[in-house]
């Protein structure tokens, strides 16, 4: 566990100030000069009230954070993750409330708050590249899992320039195909989400220019707008019926007043017929969202009713993980960037798929 105490004088910090952290450990063998770089997830915040109580956790100051263990795509068992075990592998911590975007150097004065999400994912990365030895990598992998997915989408191709054209660099996105719809009031209410999150942190500056060139930026916070100008190649992982876009997307709480969606929302086998009808559309629109198919771009879209699967062991490769087209999520993600197959699944409408873990992980 790395708190990056020098960061703090070029203003890179959390939300309260505090410095940037990130967990460490070595590769070894084959995969020391090899590297997965994971970023942690955890919404956002979109005003100084919202980000004030983050700086009472560990979702805005590295006061509270302590140290955890790597499992999943981070795990070091070559049994249980035998494409990346024996990498570098990192895990680079959330605590500014913007998918790492934001720079703003005015300090928030009323709540005393840093927006500087961006300041504290290039002083990480420079970090890994200068003093960790990063910058000789023959293999590369930025991932992340949710507000970390969407990160490694917006951050992919800024990712891969740090590093000389010999190097195989590519990303990987869990549970970060955040979906531009409607919610079931009619109303874009994930688009206010990133249009406020945008204006607050400062964003539109550090958000890709091959979508703010052509979109508003609060557009360039969703993928679909973002990865068909990507040079990068990218695998995207995401449940079709993603548990928190159905709770925050789909039906988030202004939409429904009367709290009819409140059971549906805790688990999609609560859902009565005409909302499992609607479940079922949202997912048509997401897939369709999708980018068109590609041999750089993998994907594994399962009909679970989850978010984030690459974290944890029993989802990312174990048995009893879930399969599609007989393919557990770990070997899919290791075949895709290895080159062993092109790997594209998309998964059979809920519920078909008996092997699905309905969780919520960051």
């Amino acid at each position: 566990m790395v708190f990056l105490k020098n960061a703090v004088a070029k203003g890179a910090v959390c939300l309260d100030g505090s410095p940037p952290v990130y967990h460490f450990s070595p590769g070894s063998g084959s995969g020391a000069n090899n590297w997965v770089v994971h970023m942690e997830g955890g919404g956002w915040c979109r005003n100084a009230d919202e980000c004030a109580v983050r700086k009472g956790n560990f979702r805005g100051s590295s006061k509270f954070m302590r140290p955890l263990s790597f499992s999943g795509i981070l795990g070091g068992s070559q049994k249980f993750n035998p494409d990346f075990y024996n990498w570098n592998r990192v895990k680079i911590r959330y605590c500014d409330g913007s998918s790492f975007t934001g720079d703003v150097e005015a300090v928030e004065t009323a709540k005393n708050l840093y927006y500087r999400g961006f300041r504290v994912w290039r002083a990480i990365i420079d970090d890994l590249l200068t003093v960790r030895g990063m910058n000789k990598a023959q293999n590369a992998l930025l991932s992340g899992c949710s507000a970390g997915g969407l990160a490694a989408i917006l951050h992919c191709d800024r990712f891969h320039d740090l590093f000389p054209a010999t190097t195989k660099v590519k990303c990987f996105s869990d549970a970060g195909f955040f979906l531009d719809g409607k919610d079931i009031s009619g109303n874009n209410y994930a688009r206010s989400i990133y249009k406020n999150v945008v204006n607050l942190h400062g964003s539109a500056k550090n958000l890709p220019t091959s979508c703010t060139s052509k979109q508003s930026p609060e557009l360039c916070m969703f993928p679909q707008y973002v990865v068909p100008t990507m040079r990068t190649p990218l695998f995207i992982l995401n449940a079709a019926y993603d548990s928190w876009q159905i709770k925050n997307v789909l039906a988030p709480s202004p939409a429904d007043p009367k709290k009819t969606w409140a059971q549906c929302k805790l688990d999609i086998k609560n859902c009565s017929p005409s909302q499992l009808a609607t479940v079922q559309n949202f997912r048509t629109d997401f897939l369709a969202a999708l980018p068109k198919p590609s041999p750089s771009l993998g994907m594994f879209i399962d009909s679970c009713n989850a978010h984030c699967q690459s974290g944890a062991q029993d989802t990312w490769l174990a048995d009893g993980s879930p399969l599609v087209n007989k393919t557990q999520i770990g070997k899919a993600v290791g075949d895709w960037y290895f080159e062993r197959e092109v790997s594209r699944r998309i998964d059979c409408p809920y519920p078909c798929n008996p092997t699905c873990k309905n969780r919520e992980d960051d």
